[in-house]
């Protein structure tokens, strides 16, 4: 049986574990507020851009654009898996459900990978086991900025224009709530064809009319160079900010999961420390009292 000072400093070390996790929780959802201001902002931005995207580069050919271009599986073929993690821990099963779902894909794919790791956590696991790295990222979510994105996109284009890589995927944690983060494995690179379909599907019958075609000022291979670049950027920077706001939702979730079961550790051993000094209060009156009787 623990003595009372034993338990004692047991109490005292939850109660500032307590203390630690609840400021954690607290800086987490300060965070959090600002960061989903940040993903609320940009989603329909990006989404305008894939529906722009979709209206023009499913009406020109694909061998306009390297970066429409679908290649066909050769021996060589490669894939840049971009992996999306957090720099930190502490978040529950965040880094583990997006590392797994890399690991999984890697595992299940008929071609080679390569990766692209942005965030320290990913980079220690997939580094530590030996697989390839073209390229990495850390610390760049303590201060989140737009040409963070433009340097992870030109990365991944360089590597896919000049055939280093075949197709470029990524994988990333998506902010649904507060309480859910979904990973989400898409593809970047060729811009695939059927999503490009059925956003053009989708426009022609919002305005029931059959497709048309634009006229176009300047000739489509230049407006191309212009948009499909800016399309890969806006893609990673809302992984980016994706991710940013999922990782500081299952760390505040985490740390207030922490905090209560702190609580309820420290109530029950503060009650098993009750009965410990009720027993020794007993067993010292039971002594004076058998003492007392003897000297009778």
């Amino acid at each position: 049986m623990p003595s009372l000072i034993d338990l004692r400093r047991r109490i005292r070390s939850v109660k500032n574990t307590q203390q630690i996790t609840k400021a954690m929780k607290m800086v987490a959802a300060s965070k959090l507020r600002r960061a989903q201001e940040r993903i609320m902002n940009g989603r329909p931005y990006a989404q305008q851009m894939e529906r722009v995207l979709g209206s023009v580069a499913s009406r020109v050919d694909s061998s306009l654009h390297p970066l429409l271009t679908i290649r066909e599986p050769g021996p060589n073929s490669k894939t840049l898996v971009i992996v999306v993690s957090g720099d930190k821990g502490l978040c529950g099963s965040f880094n583990t459900n997006v590392i797994k779902a890399g690991g999984v894909f890697i595992t299940q794919s008929q071609f080679p990978c390569t990766l692209g790791l942005i965030g320290r956590k990913a980079r220690d696991f997939f580094v530590r086991r030996g697989f390839t790295v073209a390229f990495e990222e850390t610390g760049i979510f303590q201060g989140l900025r737009f040409e963070d994105a433009r340097r992870i996109a030109q990365a991944s284009t360089d590597a896919f224009v000049s055939g280093d890589v075949d197709r470029v995927m990524l994988v990333y944690n998506e902010f649904k709530s507060v309480m859910t983060q979904h990973v989400v494995v898409t593809q970047l690179l060729p811009i695939p064809r059927a999503a490009i379909d059925e956003v053009e599907a989708a426009a022609a019958v919002r305005v029931g009319a059959a497709t048309v075609d634009y006229l176009y000022e300047p000739e489509p291979a230049k407006i191309l160079d212009q948009l499909l670049p800016r399309y890969i950027v806006v893609q990673i920077a809302r992984a980016l900010l994706e991710s940013n706001a999922a990782f500081y939702a299952a760390q505040m979730t985490a740390m207030d999961t922490a905090t209560k079961n702190s609580s309820e550790m420290i109530g029950s051993l503060t009650l098993y420390m009750n009965k410990v000094r009720q027993a020794a209060i007993t067993r010292e009156i039971i002594e004076v009292v058998s003492g007392a009787q003897a000297l009778e």
